[in-house]
């Protein structure tokens, strides 16, 4: 997983399994343009690519944090 998240960018099943997220998931959230920023990358345009940066703050940005009664 560090390896990962060293890269500069990341592919679909690489932020699929840093997010836990399914494929269809990511999928259906880049066709409601929802969500996690990305590039489409190569001639065809096909080839997704997310900043590592961003999944990163995406997940932190998703931090459930409970105050300590005591």
């Amino acid at each position: 997983m560090k390896e990962l998240l060293e890269k500069p960018y990341l592919n679909e099943k690489e932020v699929s399994a840093i997010t836990g997220r399914a494929l269809s998931t990511l999928r259906n959230d880049r066709f409601c343009r929802r969500n996690l920023p990305y590039y489409k990358v190569g001639t065809s345009g096909r080839s997704i690519r997310y900043k590592s940066e961003d999944v990163i703050k995406w997940v932190e940005g998703r931090r459930i944090s409970f105050n300590e009664a005591v």
